[in-house]
């Protein structure tokens, strides 16, 4: 095996942090540039700094007619609403949660608080009962309780940045920061961005793994989809040459970020992200024996023998 074969997933992987921090910093800044928001002063919605309405208000002014406020809804609402929820279905079918482990700004939050959590404690999470500190190529992890000043500085800063975040996708963007920056928020705003730090700071230090799998509408709507269709690409394991795991750490399972059995069937791998960290990890294993990967990504025919099991 070449080097340049046994590096394909670490290519991946890099490509992947690059569109989660992209589409991170989108999701931040998208309110501030009018890329997308709801205001609560306007009572509508703006895309890309252009109001975006039903076009009731001739109705309501008495100036249009039922049949035109019919065909605005139509063609303002649940149009746009069908295109992207069935492009968003197609995606689901065919790849399952690739929006989770590619983009979804909440999961690159969950994954980068399991690395701190895992300097300071060697697990990712504070319910695992087991330690993950092998690295790929055998090595292990020196744990340092040092990190929980980092992992706690994380979970606070993350439930900050979301809350102010969540309140900008409301309220005048410019107003909030303004707000912010001089300490005269609202009564209302301070309200707001206190309790949802409260709840995110909660959320990302014990559950951020349970509401990605059963708490986001959006995460679990993408796996009843994938589920549906068993020939969508899937995590395969090569059972044939099973035996190559016996001298490994188990080094796909330590390195998941929601704590699944990459080489469990596709039922068992409900919440998968499709975040490929098992494929790079049992490829970096394998390859300090020269030898190919038994975990790979499967679609089609090839994907029936995780599914029908």
């Amino acid at each position: 095996m070449t080097a340049a074969s046994h590096g394909v997933e670490r290519g991946r992987q890099r490509l992947r942090r690059l569109l989660q921090a992209a589409f991170f910093l989108l999701f931040v800044f998208a309110p501030v540039f009018d890329i997308f928001r709801y205001d609560l002063n306007l009572d509508h919605f703006i895309l890309f700094g252009h109001a975006w309405t039903l076009g009731l208000d001739p109705l309501l002014a008495g100036e249009g007619s039922a049949t035109e406020a019919v065909f605005n809804i139509i063609l303002r609402g649940f149009l746009p609403l069908l295109a992207v929820l069935l492009i968003f279905a197609w995606t689901s079918w065919k790849y399952g949660r690739l929006y989770c482990g590619w983009l979804c700004p909440h999961f690159s939050v969950v994954e980068t608080i399991n690395n701190l959590m895992r300097r300071a404690s060697g697990k990712l999470s504070i319910w695992d009962k087991k330690k993950s500190i092998h690295q790929s190529d055998g090595a292990t992890i020196e744990v340092n309780p040092a990190y929980w000043a980092l992992v706690i500085l994380a979970v606070a800063g993350f439930a900050l940045l979301w809350a102010v975040v969540l309140l900008t996708y409301l309220l005048p963007p410019a107003e909030i920061y303004s707000n912010l920056v001089t300490l005269s928020l609202t009564r209302n705003q301070l309200l707001f961005i206190a309790v949802a730090t409260l709840l995110l700071t909660i959320e990302f230090t014990f559950a951020r793994h349970l509401f990605c799998r059963f708490g986001c509408a959006v995460g679990v709507f993408q796996s009843l989809v994938w589920m549906a269709n068993k020939q969508a690409m899937v995590v395969s394991f090569d059972r044939l040459n099973a035996s190559q795991c016996r001298d490994c750490h188990n080094a796909c399972d330590e390195v998941c970020p929601m704590r699944l059995k990459p080489r469990s069937i596709k039922r068992s791998m409900f919440t998968c992200t499709e975040c490929g960290q098992c494929l790079r990890a049992c490829e970096e294993t394998q390859s300090t024996r020269s030898l190919p990967s038994i975990l790979s990504w499967q679609d089609g025919q090839s994907a029936l023998q995780e599914s029908n099991r």
